[in-house]
């Protein structure tokens, strides 16, 4: 997530296990207006989850492109805050306060920050969540409860997909799924996850070191 959110405002946000096969490159692309009843409805779902959703917090664990793998704590609070909290030896906080992305190295104390309506987060912290609208849906796929949304952002800012990964069951999101531009894919799976807990207005708040990339304040 950390490489593919520096690549999301300038290119996107990356994406996600090819080896576990969740994205089929040879889908065809779909226009809502082309969806089944079956499809929409699961589409509908999902947005129904991230409407009725106001806080989370859990547990995530992270495959980045080249295999390598970092775990942390993350917590939500809509709308559009965010952190995802690493844990050593990664030493990447990423936070939303609202407004802007942030990604702080706490090694180098230099971060990264970018607005949070140019990468696809936007699509998931708003404050009423409408995929079919305001996403292009590329792909939907139902195999043994669980449901497989490719969508891109219809303002197309920035070239890439998000993945969702949804328990019909469960009534869950298990696993989003970030794809750049250049066919880069970072998994995050969220496990652990408990709603409905007010998290501290701290948590999504940094002291911003002198040097800061990206498109800044």
């Amino acid at each position: 997530m950390i490489r593919g959110l520096k690549l999301a405002a300038a290119g996107l946000v990356l994406a996600a296990f090819a080896s576990l096969g969740v994205i089929d490159s040879t889908a065809v692309s779909a226009r809502a207006d082309e969806l089944s009843d079956g499809q929409r409805t699961a589409i509908q779902q999902i947005t129904g989850y991230f409407n009725g959703m106001r806080t989370l917090q859990g547990e995530f664990l992270q495959v980045g492109p080249k295999g390598h793998i970092s775990t942390g704590v993350f917590h939500i609070s809509k709308p559009g805050r965010m952190r995802f909290q690493y844990a050593p030896p990664n030493p990447f906080v990423v936070v939303a306060d609202g407004t802007w992305v942030t990604i702080k190295n706490n090694a180098k104390d230099t971060a990264d920050q970018y607005p949070l309506s140019a990468t696809p987060l936007r699509l998931v912290l708003a404050e009423e969540v409408d995929l079919l609208s305001e996403a292009k849906i590329l792909s939907v796929e139902q195999v043994d409860g669980m449901t497989t949304v490719t969508l891109e952002d219809k303002d197309q800012l920035v070239p890439g997909h998000l993945v969702l990964i949804f328990d019909e069951q469960r009534e869950e999101l298990q696993q989003w799924i970030i794809v750049d531009g250049q066919g880069r894919r970072t998994t995050i799976s969220l496990t652990e996850m408990v709603a409905g807990i007010d998290p501290d207005p701290g948590l999504f708040q940094l002291d911003l070191p002198t040097r800061r990339t990206g498109t800044t304040r």
